[in-house]
C-alpha cells in the first residue's frame, strides 16, 4: 500500500529525511516514531503529495507521488498535527461541506455523514456549533472528516497530541475500529505505550534516518540481549534467592519488594527449567514471567535524542 525507495528531503545542506526506506502492506498499522525534527510529519506531507522530495520514489496504493498525485488524494485520508475547522459551522454542516468536496452527492451525502459520526462517537454533537466542542472532539472530527470517502490508507499525524487521559483512550479506541476494518494506516505519535497497542509495526527515526524498521516483538527483541525474570514464592524468599544464584545459568538475583530479579546468563534464553527446579526444591511460585520492555525503554535505547 505504501513503498519508499531511497526518500529524501534536503534544505540546503540540511537533510530532513535521507533516504528513507518502507514498506506498509494492506492492513498494516505502522507506528512511526522519533523525537521532534526527526522527519515524520515531513514524510507524510510527502506521501499525502503536498511536499515534493529533493529524490527518491513513494507509491501509495499503487501510484507514484511525481504522476499519480490525484489518485493518490482519493484514495488517503491524511490529518496533520494541526489542523484548521470552521468555527461558525455546525458539526454535520461541517461534514457536509467536506463530503461535497469529495463529490458526495444527494441521500448518500447525508447517509456517510451520519456514519461517521456514528463511528467517531459524536452523533449527539451534530447540531453543535464546531467551537464548543473540546480538543478531544476536534481531533476526532478531524479523524470523521478524512473518513468521508472511505480511503484506503490513512496518515495520521500525531493525532492524540495534546490531549488529556480519557481522550487519548477514545482515539485509541477509535484507531483499534479502524484497524479492524482494514485500513491501512500510518500514525506518528510520543505516546509510545499506545502505539504498542495498536500497532502490528513500528519505525523508529532519528535525524531523518530510519533506525528501526519492523514488528513491534522484533524491535523489542532488538532491545534485549539478556532474558530477566520475575519471579516470587509464597514463603523462604532468601532461601529462594539462594538457591537461584547457585544455578549455572543465572547471572544475577536482586529482591525487589518480595519479587525476585534474576538475570540470566548471556546466550540463555530458555527458562523453564528454573520453574521445575523450584517446585522439586519445596518452594511455592505465586510468579514466574519474563520482564517486558516497553516501547518507551525500547525508544530511549534506539534514540539519542538529536534532531536535523
Amino acid at each position: 500500500m505504501i513503498e519508499t525507495h531511497d526518500l529524501t528531503k534536503m534544505y540546503g545542506e540540511l537533510y530532513a529525511l535521507n533516504r528513507l526506506n518502507l514498506t506498509l502492506d494492506q492492513g498494516d498499522v505502522y507506528g512511526f516514531i522519533g523525537p521532534n525534527g526527526a522527519g515524520k510529519t515531513t514524510t507524510m506531507r510527502i506521501l499525502a503529495t503536498l511536499l515534493n522530495p529533493t529524490w527518491g520514489e513513494a507509491t501509495v496504493c499503487g501510484y507514484s507521488i511525481y504522476t499519480g498525485a490525484k489518485d493518490i488524494r482519493r484514495a488517503i485520508g491524511y490529518m496533520p498535527d494541526f489542523f484548521g475547522v470552521y468555527d461558525d459551522m455546525k458539526v454535520i454542516e461541517y461534514l457536509e461541506f467536506f463530503a461535497a468536496a469529495y463529490r458526495i452527492k444527494g441521500p448518500a451525502r447525508k447517509k456517510i455523514c451520519e456514519e461517521v459520526l456514528e463511528l467517531v462517537d459524536l452523533t449527539y454533537k451534530r447540531d453543535a456549533l464546531v467551537t464548543s466542542l473540546s480538543r478531544g472532539m476536534t481531533q476526532r472530527l478531524g479523524l470523521a472528516r478524512v473518513l468521508l470517502h472511505d480511503p484506503q490508507v490513512l496518515l495520521l499525524d500525531e493525532p492524540a497530541s495534546g490531549l488529556d487521559p480519557r481522550a487519548r483512550i477514545e482515539i485509541r479506541a477509535l484507531l483499534k475500529e479502524l484497524r479492524s476494518m482494514g485500513k491501512t494506516i500510518l500514525v506518528s505519535s510520543h505516546i509510545l505505550p499506545e502505539l504498542a497497542d495498536i500497532c502490528n509495526k513500528i519505525g523508529i527515526i532519528e535525524q531523518g534516518i530510519l533506525h528501526v524498521n519492523g514488528s513491534v516483538a522484533d524491535v523489542m527483541k532488538q532491545v534485549r540481549s539478556d532474558i530477566v525474570l520475575n519471579i516470587a514464592v509464597t514463603e523462604r524468599l532468601t532461601d529462594a534467592a539462594n538457591f537461584l544464584e547457585g544455578q549455572s545459568e543465572v547471572e544475577s538475583v536482586q529482591d525487589k519488594n518480595g519479587v525476585l530479579i534474576v538475570k540470566m546468563n548471556e546466550g540463555v534464553f530458555q527458562y523453564s527449567f528454573l520453574a521445575n527446579r523450584l517446585i522439586s526444591q519445596g518452594f511455592e511460585l505465586t510468579l514466574f514471567k519474563e520482564d517486558e520492555i516497553n516501547l518507551e525503554t525500547a525508544f530511549m535505547h534506539l534514540t539519542k535524542g538529536i534532531t536535523s
